[in-house]
């Protein structure tokens, strides 16, 4: 198979370049953040035309495809991947001249919920409990040892809410399994928790670590709708948990590059619900509202190069702008309102682009975020 390649409206033979596997918004965001730096980017992507297309070099082929593969690596300087479900044999398949990161162990872990589970035990870190399930028998025994409510998940490919169910009578057993018994599946417990908190954490190849402030977060049907930060009201415990948790994980793995964990905050601590080897949707107010951004602090990392400073500068809101499109002069009108648009077609619960308003203080950037969802809701 060969490859169809569009061309790169920034190559240069005199600027290392940066391969990524996926060309999504994440690829795009990395992109622009390392454009600045004189780096140049070419992804592998299945769709002809991603929003990696307006600032990079574009492969589009199956993700696992030989030549497309070969194509990819060819002069890049290291390879990443910017979503976690790429094949983990294509990157194993990788030859050793190139470096990458973050290593194959991480994206495998992620790939399994189950797996993620046991590998968090094996770090220290808490979850809610958990059962494998593979048979309608193993699913009426596990719910007995978990209890009810709970959430019945595809340990694979899941993500904004699919592949999953949330079991609250023994009646939802059935229909539940009617809907995901032909995949391999998880029972995870219900944990009682105050809020959703995630952490981003940087690791570089020298083994260095750096970690951005706490945020909180939002969903809105499984999907993220707004982040915080730094979270309000995290005392220096629940700050000193949270970095122990993301630097026992970066530094058991061996992990190059951004690593983000999402977690609840309960009455007993932090409880890992799940972790995302690369740069994360809960990390994009440090676009606008960090000294170095996630995308940044990426880059330096898989490239060897010193971290930056990831100290919050003020406060910020993002907001996900999801299904539509606000009009761009009515953001703009918003002060401190900074528009990141993906390049993307609108349609229902689709992560169309994002905004961060950032301010001296909370109240102010969480008034002006509570306008961003007006214009949303119109």
């Amino acid at each position: 198979m060969t490859p169809n390649r569009t061309p790169d409206p920034a190559s240069s033979i005199d600027t290392p370049l940066v391969a990524v596997i996926g060309g999504g918004q994440l690829g795009r965001m990395l992109a622009l953040a390392g454009i600045p730096l004189g780096l140049q980017f070419r992804f592998l992507e299945q769709s002809p035309s991603p929003p990696g297309s307006a600032v990079g070099e574009v492969i589009s082929a199956p993700y696992d495809a030989p030549d497309a593969i070969a194509a990819l690596i060819e002069g890049a300087a290291a390879v990443t991947y910017e979503f976690e479900n790429v094949p983990v044999e294509a990157v194993l398949a990788l030859p050793d001249s190139v470096p990458v990161f973050p290593p194959p162990a991480a994206l495998r872990m992620a790939q399994d919920r189950l797996d993620e589970k046991k590998e968090f035990h094996r770090f220290g870190v808490e979850t809610a409990p958990f059962r494998p399930v593979s048979s309608m028998a193993e699913l009426e025994t596990a719910v007995a040892d978990v209890g009810l409510p709970a959430v019945l998940k595809t340990r694979r490919f899941g993500y904004d809410g699919k592949g999953q169910v949330v079991l609250r009578s023994e009646a939802d057993l059935a229909p539940a399994w009617e809907e995901l018994g032909s995949h391999p599946l998880i029972l995870e417990g219900f944990v009682d928790f105050r809020r959703e908190l995630s952490v981003i954490g940087v690791r570089g190849r020298d083994g260095s670590i750096a970690v951005y402030p706490l945020t909180e977060n939002d969903h809105w049907e499984g999907i993220l709708r707004r982040s915080r930060a730094p979270a309000p009201e995290c005392g220096e415990a629940l700050i000193s948990e949270a970095r122990g948790i993301v630097t026992r994980i970066l530094e058991g793995l061996d992990y190059v590059g951004v690593l983000a964990v999402e977690l609840f905050d309960t009455e007993r601590g932090l409880i890992a619900n799940e972790l995302a080897p690369r740069v994360h949707n809960s990390g994009h107010w440090t676009q606008d509202g960090a000294v170095t951004s996630q995308f940044e602090s990426h880059l330096r990392a898989i490239l060897g190069l010193p971290l930056g400073s990831v100290d919050a500068v003020g406060f910020t809101t993002m907001v996900n702008l999801i299904g539509a499109l606000p009009p761009r002069a009515a953001l703009a009108a918003i002060p401190g309102c900074h528009i990141h648009f993906y390049g993307k077609s609108p349609r229902p619960g689709r992560k169309v682009g994002h905004v961060n308003i950032t301010g001296p203080d909370e109240a102010s950037v969480r008034e002006r975020a509570d306008r961003v969802e007006k214009l949303l809701a119109e």
